[in-house]
């Protein structure tokens, strides 16, 4: 069985959960209808579980690896052991009732990444914004809001942001399109002031930004905004996320993961370097 790495967020644990036991039922040869049928759920409830995007019963679980032939003590006790460290709630559990539960997997993804890679067309990424950016964008977003919540849901991302300063920091690279660089969100003084931050960044190690320029014309990304995000333990796929207006993909499969990935190269090759990024944020700056 695999071993999971301390420090695992639960989000990945539940990723990690559902392979196991994909590849268990694979390996006997089992469909997900009768899986599911076992548990006494549906095909859909298998796949979600396998996708790690559902908490896990650990009567379910036990149930599943009775049916996968799964009778060794220490071997059953590793998978259980693992059903309980994965059903913690994670720190964003306090912000459940401002978090879409289609949001709230990626957070938790987010936390457990060792390697984050995205692009942006119309925002600066929510980790690199600043408290103020944010802020506009989040009121911008959530007209008739009131003052309260809109001060929680800044203090949630801005609490976010605390992954790339964590012993356990990931790697972060981003593209962002400078379309969304010369959109002055909150007016000119905030936007000063993101660019700004985005420059500072720049000096930590674990962070790189590129610039998308405007005369490059058409590029590899024209469908919109996407992450790909890395894990260490090597059981975990990389997932790309895509957000929706009131929904999100979360896409794992081989092909999928290549296509994007390979989308994300032809961004970075053509993009601007790092002291080329620095330019043109102060460039920008000093034209607003």
């Amino acid at each position: 069985m695999t071993q999971t790495q301390p420090g695992q967020g639960p989000t990945a644990l539940r990723i990690l959960l559902g392979t196991q036991l994909r590849k268990l039922r694979e390996t006997k040869g089992i469909s997900r209808h009768d899986a599911g049928h076992l548990i006494r759920g549906s095909e859909s409830k298998i796949s979600r579980m396998e996708l790690g995007r559902v908490s896990f019963r650990e009567r379910d679980v036990a149930d599943l690896l009775t049916l996968y032939g799964v009778a060794e003590d220490d071997a059953r006790g590793a998978i259980l052991d693992l059903v309980e460290r994965a059903n913690e709630p994670g720190w964003w559990h306090r912000f459940n009732d401002l978090l879409p539960s289609w949001f709230q997997a990626y957070v938790g993804l987010e936390e457990a990444a060792e390697r984050i890679r995205t692009y942006e067309v119309q925002f600066v990424p929510g980790l690199l914004q600043t408290k103020e950016y944010a802020r506009a964008v989040i009121t911008a977003g959530a007209v008739g809001a009131a003052p309260e919540e809109i001060a929680r849901r800044v203090d949630l991302r801005l609490e976010r942001q605390r992954v790339l300063e964590g012993p356990r920091k990931p790697t972060f690279w981003a593209v962002i399109d400078e379309a969304a660089l010369r959109r002055p969100i909150g007016g000119t003084e905030v936007m000063r002031g993101q660019l700004q931050h985005l420059i500072e960044l720049m000096s930590q190690s674990n962070v790189t930004i590129q610039i998308m320029p405007f005369n490059f014309g058409g590029h590899a990304a024209e469908g919109g905004a996407f992450s790909i995000l890395r894990f260490p333990d090597a059981e975990l796929p990389d997932i790309i996320y895509v957000e929706q207006l009131g929904s999100a993909l979360y896409l794992d499969k081989r092909e999928e993961v290549d296509r994007y990935s390979e989308v994300m190269e032809r961004l970075c090759a053509v993009s601007t370097t790092p002291a080329e990024t620095i330019e043109i944020l102060r460039k920008i700056s000093h034209e607003l």
